[in-house]
């Protein structure tokens, strides 16, 4: 993924040798333009790849058991858990992969072809996109449960076979949104060392506004246009409950679809407070120039592990906000142990 650092030059072999580090697509490095001090280089040379351990671990585990329990378990198999699954599957996949970022980071140059650049690259815009859209398909399913409980109505069509469906749709949409990615990734050889190969997107003439127009595009279709609909959804439901208790001796929610609606609540507000910092760094690539000095490398570090750490964040979520959850992972340790 790109740095916060703005290229001046669209030709500049500081524009395209850049050194595999997700944000956005590629990060503007301590390889290329400035380099930072020695001793500033080997602390992250050690400490990011046990962080990244660190969340590859975590996230495959709880992701992997995730999915493992809505699949075995019968009662799991609702509309929600079907998002729920997917979101998983999502972070498994980015994980998954993970180690390979961490292969390039140690040593500091692409080993294993342009196939499987493109494949990397391609998992890792999916985990920008695809973690955002599950949560507002789940902030949609809220509001209309939420509405339908406010008028007395039921949902016939709000079963688990059209969640599938619609996850379907989502993988379909985030592949088309990450299809420009795909085709740009690939491999640069730097000019003073044919050795040294890097996993870049590689942008045609004139390289900074297809850079400018690659963070817009993110920015717009990956943070401001879901997150908008979700505030506006969240924003009516909220209103909707009020107003309900205000003017009805009904519940608004019963306590099984209110526990539900707000682990969804917070599965999204902890989704804002890992991703809002990379989106946020976008306006200031756009806005501003900033060279690349350690503490911007340092920030830039600190906001990728963030937006990383995401992905090992909501089985531990689903474990202590939902009652099901909880007992079907205790249930299959016991299984295990057994």
């Amino acid at each position: 993924m790109e740095n916060i650092s703005n290229p001046e030059s669209a030709n500049s072999p500081c524009n395209r040798s850049m050194e595999l580090h997700t944000f956005g697509s590629k990060n503007w490095t301590e390889s290329n333009c400035v380099a930072p001090p020695q001793s500033f280089y080997q602390d992250f040379y050690i400490i990011l790849p046990i962080i990244y351990s660190v969340i590859c671990a975590v996230g495959l585990t709880g992701n992997t058991a995730v999915i493992y329990v809505i699949l075995k378990a019968p009662k799991m198999k609702t509309v929600t858990n079907m998002f729920i699954l997917n979101l998983a599957i999502a972070d498994d996949l980015f994980t998954l992969v993970l180690p390979i970022n961490i292969a390039e980071h140690l040593l500091h140059y692409w080993p294993f072809g342009e196939t499987l650049c493109k494949i990397i690259l391609s998992i890792d815009h999916y985990n920008i996109f695809s973690s955002i859209y599950f949560l507002t398909v789940m902030s949609v399913d809220r509001y209309l449960v939420v509405l339908a409980t406010v008028r007395s109505k039921r949902m016939p069509h709000r079963t688990y076979r059209a969640a599938k469906t619609v996850s379907v749709c989502v993988w379909l949409l985030v592949i088309l949104i990450v299809l420009p990615f795909t085709l740009f990734a690939g491999i640069y050889v730097s000019p003073d060392d044919v050795e040294r190969k890097s996993c870049v997107l590689s942008f045609p003439s004139p390289e900074s506004f297809w850079f400018k127009a690659s963070r817009i595009y993110t920015l717009l279709l990956g943070f401001a246009f879901p997150v908008s609909t979700i505030c506006i959804l969240y924003t009516v439901m909220l209103y909707k409950l009020r107003h309900m208790r205000l003017n009805s001796n009904a519940k608004a929610l019963d306590k099984a679809k209110k526990k539900v609606t707000v682990m969804v609540f917070i599965v999204l507000a902890v989704c804002l407070f890992c991703w809002t910092p990379f989106h946020l760094s976008t306006i200031v690539a756009l806005t501003t120039d900033l060279t690349s000095t350690p503490l911007v490398i340092g920030i830039s570090y600190f906001i990728t592990s963030l937006s990383y750490a995401n992905s090992c964040l909501n089985p531990f979520l689903y474990a202590f906000l939902d009652d099901n959850f909880r007992k079907a992972f205790k249930k299959m340790l016991e299984c295990r142990q057994s």
